[in-house]
């Protein structure tokens, strides 16, 4: 059986993997973190196996002790490349210089509450984004002005529903079907001309292109768990991108 100490290293450990997995973290560069935590304090035997959606980590102390093992459920997951990278630094930091387990766990736990930016400032960055793609697809500045009034309201939308705990298909079709719907309003009133444009560059705030580059990455490194289900999660995420808009648009169109 480990001792008090070898546990707390493996919370610590877990703690790390668990912040860069909700954080959006390829699933490689997760075990790496949690492996090299883990030796940094002398653990002489780690195993590590990580998916989407959970982490199983297994120590040896030595000797003739059981190893132990702990797994932990990995549920909501968001984007913060920030977070990851703090993470990471924190990992080859303790690796350098191991600093107190109580120590470590206080710094790990202030990179989970960093919060570099406001909901409004969030807001402003989703309605931006949605603008500036219109632009890029070739619409004026009445369809500008449209667009980051959509992209405001949506993203801010989006993030209601994610207090709610809506799974994400549902979240997803909601939000891209409210999408369509504004732009389809606001051409309707004589605002905007492009609704095309409109959609597609709203539309850009919910693609996954992180969780497809993950996909890539994870396959590419040999997780073929892992990519898989991060490629399954992408296509989930575009069909429901695609049945949102496509509902309204039919709707639309038969009436």
């Amino acid at each position: 059986m480990i001792n008090p100490i070898e546990k707390n290293v493996l919370m610590l450990a877990l703690r790390a993997g668990e912040i860069m997995l909700m954080s959006g973290s390829e699933v490689y560069r997760v075990e790496d973190t949690v492996t090299r935590i883990c030796k940094a304090y002398g653990i002489p035997y780690i195993e590590v196996f990580a998916t989407t959606t959970g982490i199983f980590l297994s120590l040896d102390s030595g000797g003739d002790g059981k190893p132990y093992t702990i797994i932990k459920r990995i549920r909501r997951v968001s984007i913060d490349l920030d977070k990851i990278s703090m993470v990471n630094d924190f990992s080859r930091r303790i690796s350098l210089e191991p600093s107190s387990i109580s120590e470590a766990r206080e710094n790990l736990e202030r990179i989970a509450r960093e919060e570099k930016y406001t909901f409004p400032l969030q807001v402003l960055g989703g309605a931006l984004v949605a603008s500036f793609f219109t632009l890029m697809l070739g619409a004026g500045y009445r369809e500008f002005g449209c667009s980051l009034a959509i992209g405001a309201v949506v993203y801010a939308f989006g993030h209601l529903l994610d207090k709610f705990s809506f799974n994400l298909f549902i979240r997803n079709f909601t939000v891209c079907a409210l999408i369509a719907l504004l732009a389809l309003l606001f051409a309707g009133a004589g605002l905007a001309s492009n609704t095309d444009a409109m959609i597609v560059g709203s539309l850009m705030i919910f693609l996954p292109g992180l969780a497809f580059t993950n996909a890539m990455r994870d396959s590419l490194v040999g997780d073929l768990l892992a990519g898989g289900a991060r490629a399954m999660e992408a296509a989930l995420i575009a069909i429901s991108i695609a049945s949102g808009v496509g509902v309204v648009l039919f709707i639309w169109a038969s009436a």
